[in-house]
């Protein structure tokens, strides 16, 4: 016999009631993560390279 309901509680499910948050959609996207991880240590060594430069003392 054929159910009278054609809607299956899986295709229901499949609907987002909610939008997805940012922080899911940072952490999903492996590129970004890529740049992150290259970027952030890179400007954070040329910071700290700039302030051992500019804390040498100057020659007299």
């Amino acid at each position: 016999m054929a159910n009278a309901n054609t809607t299956s509680p899986i295709a229901e499910d499949d609907i987002p009631d909610e939008p997805i948050p940012a922080m899911q959609q940072l952490l999903d996207n492996p590129f970004l993560l890529l740049f992150i991880g290259i970027a952030m240590p890179t400007v954070l060594y040329i910071i700290w390279g700039v302030m051992e430069i500019v804390g040498i003392p100057i020659a007299k």
